[in-house]
């Protein structure tokens, strides 16, 4: 990928930029992200920190539990990005966010065995269990 991948949230006061290409890009279904984002499942695009920057606005940081905080835009409520507390070296971001979405392309699902059983999501994606 060489064009930079940009974003932002709803109401665009914050705006973000990936430069290179994403580490890993996939729907996790587990419970905490779809009650984040109101939706059965959330496609995120996980890059290096020294990839990602914030163009404008700064996003309010909410620590979803012990291991993680959430970024999103404290005027429109856009959730925007994940952050692991001991992975500081990588952003999480919500492709939905993304100018062009469709420029990236998830490659599997997680926690696949907490999805919402109605919702027939991307299964021909392989699966990958996440310790922890």
């Amino acid at each position: 990928m060489n064009e930079p991948l940009e974003g932002g949230c709803l109401c665009a006061r914050i705006r973000y930029r990936i430069e290179g290409a994403p580490r890993w890009v996939g729907h996790c279904h587990c419970s905490m992200c779809r009650r984040a984002a109101g939706a059965p499942y959330v496609t995120w695009i996980s890059v290096k920190s020294e990839n990602f920057r914030w163009t404008r606005g700064e996003p309010k940081v909410h620590a979803s539990s012990a291991k993680a905080t959430r970024l999103f835009c404290p005027d429109c409520g856009s959730q925007l990005a994940f952050r692991f507390n001991d992975k500081p070296h990588l952003y999480d971001i919500t492709a939905g966010t993304l100018d062009d979405p469709a420029r990236v392309t998830p490659k599997e699902n997680i926690y696949w065995d907490t999805r919402i059983p109605a919702h027939i999501t991307a299964n021909d994606l392989p699966e990958r269990r996440i310790e922890g």
